[in-house]
């Protein structure tokens, strides 16, 4: 099954324990070893993990003798932030706009007058 570079992406964020893995790259280089040790599980379940990242295109594994590590590939996380970032724009007008229509509510909203008792 062929999917879009920008679902499979997403498919890659989803899960908390890939997004950790992606921080961890954000920092640096790590082996897989290295990537495994934060995490309760076992080191097939978080190679599945970095199979997943691999496919999405944001992890690539060289081979450096016995050492497999890992780096971080950012270009699929422009392109997400970048689709994200149409829809904020979006978002930030339609903002924009209510906060103008909530101006001219109160601009013309009679004021309640406080009695003296």
């Amino acid at each position: 099954m062929q999917t879009d570079q920008l679902s499979a992406t997403f498919n890659a964020l989803a899960d908390p324990t890939r997004r950790a893995i992606l921080a961890k790259l954000a920092k640096g280089e790590a082996t897989v070893g290295d990537l495994a040790k934060p995490f309760d599980m076992t080191l097939p379940a978080v190679i599945k993990h970095l199979k997943v990242l691999e496919n999405a295109g944001l992890v690539k594994k060289e081979r450096s003798a016995q050492w497999r590590p890992c780096h971080l590939e950012a270009k699929p996380l422009k392109q997400a932030a970048n689709w994200i970032d149409d829809y904020r724009q979006f978002w930030e007008a339609n903002f924009d706009r209510l906060d103008d229509y909530l101006q001219e509510m109160q601009a013309t909203k009679p004021r309640k007058r406080k009695s003296k008792k």
